[in-house]
């Protein structure tokens, strides 16, 4: 009976001490959370409650050569919503309330299904304000949606600039896995002009602020009252070459045309106006561009989102005249003193070929005052193709300029070599070199290689590469920085470059083809030419620069399926010219009648 009763306490007395074991385990336990694992399960709980929002930096804004500024940036508000907490039942009322079409929302959803939940998708940019009252007044009943504000571009500043400046476009799932490191879904990217060229320095670096939210994910404060906010860094607002003045009035002079304009200074390079027509609007890709939207413009025949200045071949006409003058000079072929026949055309083998007057025997500076093609149909066979091709591709042509925006076509020279592809060894004639002596046939060059060709004659064979970027800003003391950029020399004398600008004197203030488009007090310099086109109307071409005694501007100027260079693009140079020489020095120059 003893050893029962000895052996129920003992029993009770280890269960008793297994109980009292497990309760100090526990206790301890308890204790440990409640205060040793404070701060850790208080920090957990409050990042559950804690949104870190990405803060836009604010682009860089684009001033002129004179700080004008060109493009700017403007708050906007954007409706965002996180798929994750959003109801879809909602869709067809925030539709309505956007202006939107039913499956706006979800087709958004279905685009970026591949990404989180969780990250918010920009439904619709630029609200306007009865828009952002009714999310404001209905923001407590609208579980997911967010209004936030953003920069957006500026573009109201008199100038379109479509093609330099180019466009943004939300950043595509591509790039994005490219860069996820500096872009978000949403961020907007540069896909043309400056906008692509200069976007790791426009772009700036985003924040980030930290907010507390409630359990439908609603903003209820600033975490910590922002102290660990990590503010956004402005992109570099750009200096740019451009003139405002003379851009407007190129932009001015092209309305209803096709075409496009270069305008350089001679002695830098740096591009004071550059318009290709037709243009678009960039302000309606400012907020929203859909793929329909580009896919529209891309199929117009008027092409305004190709830009011709830079891409665009033609066969130079007469404004390549001054070269082959120069390699007939340089090479000793001619002189200020030879005198070539024209008697109204050149006959060579069976075909004759015609020039627009009888200018009778004639000196290179007549030649070019008169723009005889007899001339020139008889230097280049003097010349010969190899050594022809030579010179031009040292003046540029054939080749890009090395322009800082990129995407330019080549041209065209031709050569041994490309008749020999085109036709087979030994297929082709000497004839086909005539054509060529004016500036015809298969010769092809790009305004923008023309304006660099008229900077050259300008300056006396030394300008840069042709560039849109003067400097730029940066930090809060506005330091300004300013871009190097490469020689562009070719080896030419002096006597050589002073008869052929002589002859481009005589075209404007002579009795040349554009004597209508003198000025009283400037003397401008130039060269009439016209391309000839196979499918319409021939374009008109013009070169030139002023002032003749010290350039300041030089210009290539080509207007399509107008006819004759003298009558549609000389005028266009004329008033550009005289816009930027009234800029620069203040004076008025009057502008004589134009025929």
């Amino acid at each position: 009976m003893i050893e029962k009763i000895f052996d129920f306490r003992l029993r009770k007395n280890i269960l008793t001490a297994v109980i009292g074991i497990v309760g100090i385990v526990y206790s301890f336990q308890l204790i440990k959370m409640q205060i040793l694992d404070f701060t850790a399960y208080s920090t957990q709980s409050d990042n559950n409650s804690i949104k870190k929002k990405p803060i836009q930096a604010p682009r860089g804004i684009f001033f002129d050569r004179n700080l004008d500024v060109l493009v700017s940036n403007k708050p906007t508000y954007n409706l965002e919503i996180t798929p994750a907490i959003y109801d879809t039942t909602q869709n067809s009322i925030i539709e309505k309330v956007i202006y939107s079409e039913s499956g706006t929302i979800n087709n958004i959803f279905e685009k970026n299904k591949i990404y989180s939940k969780y990250l918010p998708r920009i439904v619709k940019r630029d609200l306007n304000f009865n828009e952002v009252v009714w999310f404001e007044e209905h923001n407590q009943l609208l579980k997911g949606l967010d209004i936030i504000v953003e920069m957006q571009r500026d573009y109201n500043y008199g100038v379109k600039g479509s093609h330099i400046f180019g466009y943004l476009r939300e950043i595509n799932s591509i790039q994005l896995e490219k860069e996820s490191k500096i872009y978000d879904l949403g961020d907007f990217i540069g896909i043309s002009g400056i906008e692509r060229s200069y976007e790791n320095i426009l772009r700036g670096s985003k924040g980030f602020e930290f907010i507390l939210v409630d359990s439908r994910r609603k903003t209820i404060g600033k975490y910590l009252e922002g102290l660990n906010d990590i503010q956004p860094v402005k992109g570099k607002d750009l200096i740019l070459t451009i003139d405002k003045t003379a851009q407007e009035t190129a932009e001015q002079e092209f309305i209803g045309k096709t075409g496009s304009l270069v305008a350089i200074e001679p002695s830098t390079g740096e591009i004071l106006a550059y318009v290709s027509a037709p243009e678009y609007d960039l302000a309606s890709f400012a907020a929203f561009t859909s793929r329909e939207e580009i896919k529209k413009l891309s199929s117009d025949p008027q092409k305004p989102l190709f830009d011709r200045a830079a891409n665009s071949i033609y066969p130079p006409g007469s404004t390549y005249k001054m070269l082959g003058a120069i390699i007939g000079l340089e090479e000793h072929l001619i002189d200020e003193n030879t005198m070539v026949y024209c008697g109204g055309g050149f006959q060579f083998g069976n075909r004759f070929f015609k020039c627009h007057g009888r200018h009778g025997s004639i000196n290179v500076e007549t030649a070019i005052e008169k723009s005889c093609n007899t001339f020139f149909y008889k230097l280049i066979l003097e010349i010969g193709l190899d050594r022809w091709a030579k010179y031009l591709r040292m003046f540029g042509f054939g080749n890009k300029t090395g322009f800082d925006l990129g995407f330019e076509a080549k041209g065209i020279v031709p050569d041994t070599d490309y008749y020999d592809r085109a036709f087979g060894k030994n297929k082709w004639t000497k004839g086909t070199l005539v054509s060529l002596g004016i500036g015809q046939g298969e010769f092809s060059v790009t305004t923008l290689q023309l304006a660099q060709y008229a900077a050259l004659l300008a300056n006396s064979g030394k300008t840069k590469i042709p560039h849109v970027l003067q400097g730029y800003i940066e930090g809060m003391k506005n330091t300004e920085f300013n871009v190097a950029y490469k020689d562009k020399t070719v080896n030419v004398s002096q006597k050589t470059f002073d008869l052929v600008r002589e002859g481009m004197f005589k075209v404007v203030n002579g009795n040349g083809t554009a004597r209508h488009i003198r000025l009283p007090n400037i003397n401008i310099a130039g060269k009439t030419g016209t391309s000839q086109n196979p499918h319409g109307e021939d374009h008109a071409l013009f070169i030139g620069f002023a002032p003749y005694e010290n350039p300041k501007i030089a210009i290539a100027v080509i207007v399509e399926n107008v006819g004759f260079g003298g009558t549609h693009a000389a005028p266009i140079a004329q008033k550009v010219i005289k816009a930027y020489l009234e800029n620069l020095e203040g004076n008025n120059y009057n502008v004589a009648g134009v025929n």
